[in-house]
């Protein structure tokens, strides 16, 4: 096999995840060291315990990854993979600080005649224009003689056990021909979908870019229908039905559009568009309808309730998931709490459970205490935000008990049997 003509020593900086399911597949066929600035993460990860849920424990037990806290572990390896995240500051304006620091932290140990691959989202000229002169400060060496530079997008669906690492195909770029033909070999030892040869790295930072882009703009036209549609007294799953069954229809839906790719990725790209001197339209205005589905997602279920008779002011009102999508435990960007937040705005007393997030980790990013979903009972209205698994094996008419005759229930997903919804309370969706 390709993959086998080079005896790499591979490094993965970052173990979250993306991380941990390159680490574990580099391990598979090479010597892996697999390294995050995280004790407590390490420490569960060796302990076999992976929160994000990507790696059984019996994965785990059985790889030979050397998971580790101290960067001078990283020292000697030949093919150095960096997966950190690269989220947004609260302007929206993209933060490079984990990545720089991945750079830091690389620089001071890459070897002579290294690769540095870079698997986070950047715009393009990231990768080249700031972590190489980074890693050069770091190393005292020349970068494209003494080390040198590839970029391979991470594509992990976290809660996706269909669409894995080694199932997609893997986009790999180096900054000249011997280095992408160097990047090429190690993914295609771990990639059984194969690889494809981007022509330069700011083509491949540009490709992963648009890939969340393109998604986020689809699903704004998909909430602005709904928006629309709600004003007509239609049914958007209904129209959408309808309308699928044209062979060329793109199947999107409307909903809330968190987490770390999708709800940040386009703004890096407008970022750099802006720096260019060009400011995106199209992206933007579909970024700002994302953003306030939160927000149209409370005020249709005060406006519910009240025309029920029942003012939002010291309604009881519950809420279902807080991660950013279904049967994961990521909380990072959910759009859920801008519903908890517009609610309690209006005066409602909000209630909220996740049987995938911790208690833990809800307060810490939103100071939100969570229950058990048991203790949701006699509610005013009742918000299904995120369709994990456990809310669908309880079924529509158990849900629907939760909330008082008379009450509404809000169905983000619009993944509830409408005709199992019990007579008298209001049944809403996007």
């Amino acid at each position: 096999m390709q993959g086998s003509k080079r005896a790499e020593r591979i490094g993965v900086v970052g173990l979250g995840y993306v991380g941990l399911p390159v680490a574990l597949g580099f391990a598979r066929r090479y010597p892996t060291v697999g390294f995050d600035i995280s004790v407590g993460r390490v420490e569960a990860l060796k302990r076999r315990e992976d929160r994000t849920r990507e790696a059984t424990a019996e994965e785990l037990a059985e790889s030979s990854l050397i998971l580790t806290s101290d960067p001078e572990d990283l020292r000697g390896c030949t093919f150095i993979v960096v997966a950190v995240p690269t989220p947004i500051d609260s302007h929206r304006r993209p933060d490079l600080t984990p990545v720089e620091s991945a750079s830091r932290t690389v620089g001071r140990v890459l070897g002579k005649g290294a690769v540095v691959v870079y698997e986070s989202t950047v715009y393009p000229g990231v990768t080249e224009e700031i972590c190489g002169p980074i890693l050069e400060k770091e190393s005292g060496l020349r970068r494209g003689v003494d080390f040198f530079l590839g970029y391979s997008p991470e594509r992990i669906n976290p809660g996706d056990k269909e669409h894995r690492l080694d199932t997609i195909v893997k986009v790999v770029s180096g900054e000249d021909a011997e280095t992408l033909d160097r990047v090429a070999a190690a993914y295609s030892a771990i990639v059984s979908a194969g690889v494809h040869r981007a022509p330069t790295i700011k083509v491949a930072e540009a490709a992963k870019v648009i890939e969340n882009t393109q998604r986020d703009i689809n699903i704004a036209l998909m909430n602005e229908l709904a928006v629309i549609f709600e004003r007509l007294n239609i049914e958007t799953r209904d129209v959408l039905a309808a309308a699928g069954t044209k062979w060329n229809f793109l199947r999107f839906s409307p909903g809330l559009v968190g987490g770390h790719c999708i709800g940040v990725d386009p703004y890096y790209l407008t970022a750099r568009a802006e720096q260019a001197g060009y400011y995106p339209q199209v992206i933007l205005a579909g970024r700002r309808i994302n953003d306030d589905m939160g927000r149209y997602v409370a005020q249709r279920v005060c406006k519910a309730m009240n025309l029920g008779g029942t003012l939002a002011k010291g309604a009881n009102i519950g809420v279902l998931g807080l991660t950013f999508k279904e049967n994961v435990p990521d909380l990072r960007n959910s759009k859920v709490p801008d519903i908890i937040t517009e609610l309690r705005e209006y005066g409602a007393t909000v209630t909220v459970s996740d049987p995938q997030a911790t208690s833990e980790e809800a307060r810490h990013e939103y100071g939100l205490d969570l229950v058990d979903a048991e203790g949701l009972r006699g509610l005013d209205a009742l918000v299904l935000a995120v369709s994990h698994r456990e809310y669908l094996a309880e079924g529509t008419a158990a849900l629907c008990a939760r909330v008082k005759p008379g009450g509404v229930v809000f169905d983000v997903k619009s993944c509830l049997d409408r005709s199992q919804v019990p007579a008298g309370l209001r049944y809403l969706s996007l």
